[in-house]
């Protein structure tokens, strides 16, 4: 009997079943014979060095890798030498944009320019508090809450008072700026408009009759383009936040009831200061939502092949639920470049590890109900199909497994060793696994130690009835 492991699955006190995803291991849809995708671990936090403050965001621009860490705006080299360029004060996150000839950098209600040599700030009065920002059509547009503000096409350090638009369907503020197909999207807390470029002596942004959406942003870094429309934590009125992909004038969940309830654990504030994130690579299409103490991962293309929502979670934890140590990836010098949200360090994403700076971290996922139409078995044995034998010489890692008859109550841990390198035809198999009368549930317990892939999932079973 083959069980997935593609999600888990328990229940609660609140007579709800509920799902479980993979923890620090992602699922990758490729069919290898053994069956459709399979579990592989994350990809491992490399450490390159230290800057001179925790990440506040990261850009490509012209060739060059540039972060801004505590204060200091910095350039990063492909050998991983950081070098202070200015400083720009502020704290928490930061908006990169960019256009013909200079960088622009939005923190904390502040707008500079890098030119490649020299910091600029815009100084002009009627800038006010710049909450986002971003490039389009030769202008810098910011917003300030209320205002959508344009710099002038030939002078991008003025402002023109008569040049303010706004985003007004709805009188909720607005929470940040994004650009899809060369369409400014205003992401209002309840509200999303979108605006396109008419031209005019005024404001030369209208807005685009019929492709307003009826939900909106929680924060202003809660939202990114993903798959070519605008994704989006947040909700419409009288809703709780939810995750959205929003598209001409309708908007469509792609959170799971599951993925909800983790969001209902926060407040609101809380939400506000998620920052959401894309990650394209191999066959993955990913939307990346940092929360305070997790990161949950939404696979579009996966999702696609697979006809249903697939989700992990990434943390850099052995056990219980921590920040995850990556973020603001940034594709440079030929790899995932990242910073740490918590700490001064930078680094990469590596496929060869799936430590995190050198510290091991754990992995975990379950399975489906397995489900014999009511008739009792005992379980004589479950092998997992596994590519073993790529762990660190001279390791001899364990994992463990442990099962639910109700989703509830739990059995003990039963421990094997998966392998050391170089065995890579060792089989994972764990006998005598109980009885069950109705259904059973099975969890996978691990560390980077442990560094392998699943494919499957395999129970012998013996009925105890006809």
């Amino acid at each position: 009997m083959q069980i997935s492991i593609l999600n888990g699955s328990f229940t609660d006190q609140n007579c709800d079943f509920r799902s479980s995803y993979p923890i620090n291991m992602m699922p990758i849809f490729d069919k290898n014979g053994l069956s459709d995708f399979y579990l592989r671990p994350a990809e491992g936090l490399v450490k390159d060095g230290d800057g001179p403050g925790v990440d506040r965001g990261g850009i490509n621009w012209n060739g060059n890798y540039y972060r801004v860490m505590g204060t200091k705006f910095c350039l990063i080299s492909d050998t991983g030498v950081i070098s202070q360029l200015c400083d720009i004060g502020g704290v928490g996150q930061v908006t990169f944009d960019y256009g013909f000839d200079r960088l622009a950098i939005a923190s904390s209600g502040i707008l500079f320019y890098w030119n490649g040599t020299n910091l600029t700030q815009v100084t002009d009065p009627d800038l006010g508090y710049v909450v986002d920002m971003l490039w389009v059509d030769g202008y810098y547009m910011t917003t300030d809450g209320t205002y959508l503000v344009v710099t002038d096409l030939n002078d991008p350090l003025s402002i023109n008072p008569l040049k303010y638009g706004s985003s007004e369907a709805d009188p909720d503020p607005i929470k940040g700026l994004l650009k899809t197909k060369n369409e400014v999207v205003a992401l209002n807390r309840y509200t999303t408009e979108f605006f396109d470029n008419v031209g005019g002596s005024l404001f030369p942004f209208a807005r685009i009759e019929g492709a307003q959406i009826q939900r909106g942003s929680i924060g202003t870094f809660s939202c990114a383009i993903f798959m070519d429309v605008v994704a989006f934590l947040g909700s419409g009125k009288k809703e709780p936040p939810a995750i959205w992909l929003g598209i001409n004038g309708t908007s469509s969940k792609i959170s799971t009831n599951e993925i909800d309830g983790i969001l209902k654990e926060y407040t609101e504030a809380e939400l506000a200061k998620v920052v959401m994130e894309t990650k394209v690579d191999e066959t993955q299409n990913l939307l990346m939502i940092h929360l305070t103490d997790r990161t949950l991962v939404y696979d579009g293309a996966a999702s696609l092949l697979a006809k249903e929502p697939v989700w992990f979670i990434l943390r850099s934890s052995l056990v219980e639920n921590s920040i995850y140590r990556a973020r603001n990836l940034v594709w440079c010098y030929d790899k995932w470049q990242i910073a740490d949200p918590s700490t001064t360090s930078y680094g990469h994403l590596t496929n060869s590890s799936s430590q995190h700076y050198g510290k091991t971290i754990g992995w975990e996922f379950g399975t489906g109900i397995g489900y014999n139409k009511g008739k009792g078995c005992l379980v004589n044995s479950i092998e997992l199909l596994t590519l073993t034998g790529r762990t660190l010489l001279g390791d001899d890692p364990t994992i463990s497994t442990c099962y639910s008859n109700d989703g509830v109550n739990w059995s003990q841990k039963k421990f094997i060793k998966s392998g050391k390198q170089g065995e890579t035809n060792k089989r994972l198999v764990w006998p005598r696994q109980g009885r069950f009368s109705n259904w059973r549930v099975q969890k996978f317990k691990g560390t980077s130690d442990s560094f392998m892939s699943f494919s499957r999932l395999d129970a012998e079973l013996e009925a105890l009835y006809v």
